[in-house]
């Protein structure tokens, strides 16, 4: 089997193995934040950032503590240099957006226990790809997140302006809905490979 290339790493895991509806990675914030369009897209791009810097120093670390024989450290390393590119994620909207660093609340400093950016790192580890690989694989899982809050953000928009069911009312369109999504998603699993 031929090594996969960076773009077809980068359009299967935003698609046929998206990291919210087929590996069910980062479902808090997918059902918390994306309740608003307008909350859901800066988000998704803090947690795209996020992801890239993860998968760039999970990737360099992954390196470093294989030549030094210290792989039982991966995961505490990984660990900091995501909530160390969160608080950089916090600190730039907390000075140039205030208004959306309100509108993200508890959040934004919750992508630090997102399990979907820790996924990615250990993911590509696992998979042991190169530099490029893990940038696009990191892209894509950026990308499919934001692609997943903004689907079922618009969803939920407009949920809300048809009559719905009162056994079916809150979380339960919710749930629903993101279950559709995921069984939409499935539809593109014969391009994953």
């Amino acid at each position: 089997m031929a090594p996969e290339t960076s773009f077809q790493i980068f359009v299967n895991v935003l698609l046929a193995n998206n990291i919210v509806l087929a590996m069910f990675l980062g479902l808090c914030p997918f059902l918390g934040v994306s309740g608003k369009l307008e909350t859901a897209v800066p988000m998704g791009v803090a947690t795209t950032f996020v992801m890239a810097v993860a998968s760039l120093c999970a990737y360099g670390l992954n390196w470093l503590l294989t030549l030094l024989g210290l792989e039982f450290l991966r995961l505490i390393a990984y660990i900091a240099v995501i909530a160390s590119a969160v608080q950089l994620v916090e600190m730039f909207l907390k000075k140039h957006s205030p208004a959306l660093f309100r509108a993200l609340g508890i959040f934004l400093p919750l992508i630090t226990t997102n399990c979907a950016v820790l996924g990615v790192a250990l993911i590509q580890t696992l998979r042991d790809y190169s530099l490029l690989q893990s940038l696009a694989f990191a892209a894509g899982s950026g990308a499919g997140f934001t692609l997943a809050l903004v689907l079922l953000a618009g969803l939920r928009e407009r949920a809300r302006l048809v009559e719905v069911p009162d056994i079916a009312q809150g979380s339960a369109v919710v749930l629903m809905l993101a279950g559709m999504l995921s069984l939409a998603f499935m539809g593109f699993a014969g391009i994953g490979g």
